[in-house]
């Protein structure tokens, strides 16, 4: 089948179907939830610390810049970016790995590319006048886009790498954050940025025995390309000719990876416990010409603008970035524009956002039988649960890698892998003897700020960030709290809570930290700081919106929906603007022209 044909559709018995996505749900719960998985730091038998840059020492920092941000991922480099443009020159990122990048620094792994197209995706391409290469750019691109921020706004000069912040404390005398790191650094900032992400603590399934394999192991953020061949550009794996190989975990890592491991190794097996769901890709060269054609001023807000509107829950009028996200969008919207519109309540527009997902997944589904000969291994590479439960995955080679001869599809029934061996793993009683075991198991996602971050934020008064935030997230936009002068978040939640774009909240939010700087500096102001009605009036606002997403307890376990277990009571502020994404960018951009800057306090 081509990469772009359609599988026949076939009749859907809904109640069927419901009933075989809660079956294959309650096979996978499990009472620990989160705590089944643990760091990789923790297991000297698999970690490793860097392997693509060496530590280059230095000595502390004792001194005062203008702005600092934590993280030199998306985040980091949009922000101290902007902060730049804003005139000022005293930047400091402070970063743990050894260059900037964040999850793109530390995922080199064979066939690492972005899910999300790349004119929507990677930052600042008119800024930098980058034209991405094809419609999804491979990680060795998207790394050279994050460098190439930090080479064009000066963000190099005074970047601290391989470095971790220990403490940050608002020192109210000063008007500055006192900033402590792992390197001795003690020094302050007037300005301070946080954006660390979900995806940098690389995390382990806490499997029994995990220590005791006596083979070769990594985890997929920490690829071994000395034992396995090849480079991050895609050479050949050609070094596994006589390995036996096991990668645990079929998350979107596994699903870009397995297809250059397929084939090179003397035999793969791809650990199962959840397939996920693989849509067409068709990736494909951008053209030149084309791109010189709609590469005029704006251009890039424009995507981003209209992916959004397309994807959730906007009215474009066209399409311009056509991939899997926005078609799964496209048919929601089409179903309910056939209801009528005095009968569109919330129970009718739910029918028909799951009669569109049952259609998708049933399309999903159907191209795993069709691409995959062996039907037992194309019925247990089938995802019985909504699209949207999981991370959507697309791809046009992941499905063919399981007609390799020497590749093995080893399928735990929602069970995962029993327990690790000095010779291999074992799965329903049997043991697997591998050279090579690789953790495709990703990063820890459903903790706490403070546990994921590693340090507790104390501001005004000795408040510290955890007490603040014990009940839940309080915020304005998701980027001012109160208690926190001078303190910026850069994420997604409390804002658009754009979960298909990620970089699109970052980007949004980098453009409010740096006029925000700007204009405390320009009003000769030493601090700014949202007033407590402020922070009270945007959370009471986003609580009479929809919510989580509907569905999502009822949801195969994953970090989409905590790992099937209850969230508590502080997800009901893990949740963005009512009216959608796409009215909480129009709405920020004329809250920040319009110069008033409501809700904050210039001091």
């Amino acid at each position: 089948m081509s990469v772009a044909e359609k599988p026949a559709k076939r009749p859907i018995d809904k109640q069927a179907l419901l009933a075989k996505y809660k079956a294959e749900r309650d096979k996978r719960l499990r009472a620990d939830g989160n705590a089944q998985y643990t760091r990789l730091e923790k297991q000297s038998a698999v970690a490793k610390q860097d392997p693509y840059t060496p530590v280059t020492p230095r000595a502390p920092k004792t001194d005062h810049v203008t702005f600092a941000f934590v993280g030199g991922g998306f985040a980091g480099l949009v922000a101290g970016a902007r902060v730049k443009e804003a005139g000022v020159s005293s930047v400091r990122i402070i970063e743990k790995a050894g260059d900037f990048g964040g999850t793109w620094y530390w995922n080199r792994y064979p066939g690492a590319q972005c899910d999300t197209a790349s004119m929507v995706y990677m930052p600042l391409l008119e800024e930098t006048g980058h034209m991405p290469t094809e419609k999804y750019a491979h990680a060795p691109e998207i790394l050279a886009q994050c460098q190439r921020i930090g080479r064009k706004f000066g963000l190099y000069d005074d970047a601290l790498f391989h470095t971790e912040v220990t403490d940050i404390v608002w020192q109210a005398d000063k008007h500055a954050w006192l900033i402590k790191t792992n390197r001795g650094d003690a020094f302050t900032a007037q300005f301070l940025g946080l954006g660390t992400g979900p995806l940098h603590i690389a995390k382990l399934p806490g499997i029994p025995g995990l220590e005791s394999f006596k083979g070769h192991t990594f985890h997929t953020s920490r690829w071994d390309y000395a034992y396995t061949g090849g480079d991050p550009l895609g050479a050949p794996l050609d070094k596994l000719a006589d390995k036996r190989v096991a990668i645990i975990g079929t998350g979107a890592t596994s699903v870009q990876a397995v297809p250059h491991l397929a084939g090179m190794c003397k035999q793969l097996y791809v650990v199962q416990r959840t397939p996920s769901s693989v849509d067409v890709r068709a990736n494909k060269p951008i053209d030149p010409d084309w791109f010189a054609g709609i590469a005029t001023p704006g251009w890039q807000q424009r995507w981003l603008e209209n992916f959004t509107a397309n994807q959730a829950g906007g009215s474009a009028s066209e399409d311009l970035v056509q991939d899997g996200w926005t078609d799964l969008s496209r048919r929601i919207r089409e179903r309910i524009m056939t209801i009528p519109e005095s009968e569109r309540t919330p129970k009718a527009m739910w029918a028909a956002w799951e009669d569109s997902d049952f259609e998708k997944m049933e399309e999903i589904r159907a191209r795993a039988e069709q691409v995959v000969k062996d039907k037992d291994a194309a019925e247990k590479l089938k995802a019985w649960y909504r699209q949207l439960c999981k991370r959507p995955c697309f791809h046009d080679e992941y499905l063919d890698a399981f007609n390799k001869p020497r590749t093995t599809l080893i399928d735990t029934d929602g069970q995962g892998v029993e327990r690790i061996t000095e010779k291999g793993f074992v799965v329903q009683g049997k043991e697997y003897e591998v050279d090579c075991i690789i953790y495709a198991s990703g990063f820890e996602v459903g903790t706490g700020f403070t546990a994921r971050s590693g340090f507790d934020v104390e501001g005004r008064d000795g408040l510290k960030l955890s007490e603040a935030w014990a009940g839940g997230m309080r915020s304005k936009h998701g980027v001012h709290v109160h208690g926190f002068p001078n303190l910026f978040f850069s994420q997604p939640v409390q804002g658009a809570n754009l979960i298909s774009n990620v970089p699109h909240n970052l980007t949004e939010a980098g453009k409010t930290i740096g006029l925000l700087v700007k204009e405390t500096l320009a009003r000769g102001a030493k601090e700014v700081e949202v007033t407590e009605d402020a922070q009270k009036a945007w959370v009471d606002l986003l609580l009479t919106g929809p919510g989580r997403m509907i569905g999502m307890n009822d949801c195969t376990p994953g970090y989409y929906n905590n790992e099937g277990q209850p969230a508590g009571p502080e997800a009901k502020y893990a949740v963005g603007y009512p009216g959608g994404a796409t009215a909480y960018f129009k709405y920020l951009d004329e809250w920040r022209s319009n110069g008033k800057f409501d809700g904050l306090e210039f001091r």
